[in-house]
């Protein structure tokens, strides 16, 4: 095996290792030029220019390739948490929500505040559709069987 085979060998990997340090996907590309460039090297392994060249080529092209995989592999998590988890659950009205005043609604064991376009009475069964600061908006639904 030649020396510079194993050289751009430890280029790739030093690449790879950066890579998973940080993100953005951009040094995979250097990472898989510098391979390339090391199997040329093994075949060739007295042009070094050659190596360098391809090398310098196969990152220019391959770096704008990389970040649709970045994209396609860095997709924003779907799990909603906080607040935002609670619209479109179904909670029970435990006092009467005035469209002027509020009332309360007990959604998941718990007691929120709420507010409504219109009069609900209490025990009926409302949806959250949004969250307005500390309270829950919310509109009725059909009585649900239990």
């Amino acid at each position: 095996m030649s020396t510079m085979f194993w050289i751009w060998m430890a280029a790739a990997v030093v690449f790879l290792i950066l890579e998973i340090m940080t993100p953005g996907m951009i040094l995979a590309a250097f990472a898989v030029a510098a391979g390339v460039a090391g199997i040329y090297g093994q075949m060739y392994p007295e042009e070094y220019y050659w190596q360098i060249g391809i090398f310098v080529g196969l990152s220019i092209v391959l770096l704008p390739l990389m970040r649709p995989v970045a994209r396609r592999l860095t997709k924003p998590s779907p799990v909603i948490s906080n607040v935002d988890g609670l619209i479109g659950q179904v909670g029970q009205v435990t006092k009467a929500i005035d469209p002027d005043q509020g009332g309360q609604i007990r959604l998941n064991g718990e007691i929120w505040r709420a507010v409504s376009k219109g009069p609900l009475s209490e025990s009926s069964h409302v949806q959250v559709i949004a969250v307005a600061g500390n309270k829950l908006v919310v509109e009725k639904v059909e009585d649900r069987k239990e």
